[in-house]
C-alpha cells in the first residue's frame, strides 16, 4: 500500500507535464499555420543582410519550400512563445504555494522579452559580425546558398534567444531556493568557463572576436542573474519570517 502511495504522486506529475507538453504543442502548431501566411514577408526582412532573396542561389528543387517551413517554425515558435513559456511555468509552479505560484508565473512576460532581446541581439549584433568574417576570409567570394543561410540564420536567432532566457531560469531557481546568490557568486570561475564553452558552440563562427562579442552580454546576464538571485532570496526569507 505504501509503495502505491508513492507511486501515485510520480504517476499525478507525469499526466501533468504530458499535459503541459500536449497543449504547448497545440499552441506551437497553431502559431506555425498562422506564421505561414506572413512567412514570405519575414523571409524577405531575414535576407535583408546579405542585400535581399536576389542574392541567394537555390541548387535542390526543395530548398525553398524547407527554407518557407524553416522560417514558419522559428516564426510560429516565437509567436507561441507567451503560451509555451506559461505551460512551463505553471508546470514547476504545481505543488507551491499560492503567492510563490503567482510569483514564478509572473516571470512569464519576462521570459518572452529575454527571448526577443537574444533574438534582437543575434540579428542585429551577430549576424552581421559573422557575416563580415566569413566575407572577409582568405579573400575568397562567397556565394550564398538559400538553404545554408536561412539555416544559420535561424539557429543563431533560436539559440542565442534561449541563452538570454538564463537571468530568468536563475531567478526561478531561486525562487523555489535551488540556488542562491551567495552560491553563484562563489562559482563565477566555473560560470566564465560554462559561458566560454557555450559561446564557442553557439557562435557560428571560429574566430575569438564574435565569442567575445557573445560572451560578454552573456556574462553580463550573468551578474544579472545573481542580483534577481538575490532579490527572489529576499523575497523568500520574509515570506518565511511572515
Amino acid at each position: 500500500m505504501e509503495q502505491e502511495n508513492e507511486g501515485a504522486p510520480i504517476q499525478t506529475h507525469l499526466e501533468e507535464l504530458r499535459s503541459a507538453l500536449l497543449k504547448a504543442l497545440l499552441g506551437l502548431g497553431a502559431a506555425i499555420v498562422i506564421s505561414i501566411f506572413f512567412t514570405p514577408r519575414l523571409i524577405d526582412f531575414l535576407a535583408q543582410p546579405v542585400g535581399g532573396l536576389d542574392k541567394l542561389q537555390a541548387i535542390e528543387v526543395t530548398e525553398t519550400i524547407s527554407v518557407y517551413m524553416r522560417v514558419a517554425l522559428l516564426a510560429g515558435g516565437i509567436l507561441a512563445s507567451p503560451w509555451i513559456f506559461y505551460q512551463f511555468f505553471s508546470f514547476l509552479a504545481k505543488g507551491l504555494k499560492p503567492k510563490e505560484r503567482s510569483n514564478i508565473l509572473i516571470a512569464v512576460p519576462f521570459a518572452v522579452l529575454f527571448f526577443a532581446a537574444g533574438a534582437v541581439f543575434a540579428f542585429l549584433v551577430m549576424l552581421p559580425s559573422a557575416l563580415n568574417f566569413f566575407n572577409q576570409l582568405m579573400g575568397v567570394q562567397t556565394f550564398l546558398r538559400i538553404k545554408s543561410y536561412f539555416a544559420f540564420v535561424t539557429n543563431l536567432i533560436f539559440w542565442i534567444g534561449m541563452s538570454f532566457e538564463l537571468p530568468l531560469l536563475i531567478f526561478v531557481l531561486a525562487d523555489v531556493g535551488v540556488v542562491n546568490a551567495g552560491m553563484l557568486l562563489k562559482g563565477w570561475r566555473v560560470a566564465v568557463i560554462v559561458i566560454a564553452v557555450l559561446a564557442a558552440v553557439i557562435t557560428p563562427t571560429a574566430d575569438p572576436v564574435n565569442m567575445g562579442i557573445f560572451m560578454v552580454p552573456l556574462f553580463g546576464l550573468y551578474l544579472l542573474s545573481i542580483g534577481l538571485a538575490a532579490l527572489a532570496g529576499k523575497k523568500r526569507k520574509k515570506a518565511e519570517q511572515e
